[in-house]
């Protein structure tokens, strides 16, 4: 993490520590305590990124129990080596995936993101990497997310567009259009097309 964004460390660091007392505290003068750490590092957040103090409380203050980083799956998906992203609503391109829901496994996971965003029905059949996002993608997140890349094949289905994705389309590596980085970045995406290409991948994490 750049020492400019040390800040935001603490800040999350707090709410940890806040939330672990919230779960675990008896006392209820010790609950206040926690609240207004809380409460702090909510304000620290707002204040040093613009982003309205409500908005930041619901990401940010919302959980309950020992917290624990969010699960965001990612599919690659390859034809003819190039490989499939699909195109968001600003106009960027990403590998199709988003946050595990908590009913079902990431796999499943990765299977319903894939159908949702790009219509196509698939397998996932390797995990190419497990990533901390915020060693990898910018801008750094106010809470931790672990970045779970999956090797697909597909067994069916096409494109319908949909309130997530306007389209979708294969790109060679050297060809990618403009990426959703907070998402996936170039690295990652070369990351994939080493993985398709390999004989034997070996998982890599953080």
């Amino acid at each position: 993490m750049d020492k400019n964004e040390k800040w935001l460390q603490w800040a999350v660091e707090l709410q940890s520590i806040a939330q672990a007392g919230l779960c675990y505290g008896k006392d209820e003068f010790d609950k206040e305590r926690y609240e207004r750490i809380r409460a702090v590092a909510a304000e620290m957040i707002s204040y040093k990124s613009g982003i309205p103090i409500e908005k930041v409380r619901d990401l940010f203050c919302g959980e309950t129990g020992y917290q624990t980083p969010k699960i965001d799956t990612r599919a690659a998906i390859f034809k003819a080596g190039r490989i499939l992203l699909v195109r968001e609503k600003d106009g960027r391109w990403s590998l199709p995936g988003g946050w595990a829901d908590v009913d079902i496994s990431v796999a499943e996971n990765v299977i319903k993101e894939v159908k949702e965003e790009a219509g196509l029905d698939v397998s996932p059949e390797l995990v190419i990497a497990v990533q901390d996002r915020e060693k990898h993608n910018q801008p750094v997140y106010a809470y931790k997310v672990c970045k779970i890349f999956f090797l697909c094949s597909v067994k069916g289905g096409k494109f319908v567009k949909n309130i997530e994705t306007t389209e979708s389309r294969y790109f060679g590596v050297g060809e990618l259009p403009e990426l959703a980085e907070e998402k996936n970045n170039k690295e990652q995406i070369e990351m994939c097309f080493e993985a398709n290409a390999a004989d034997s991948w070996k998982t890599l994490f953080d």
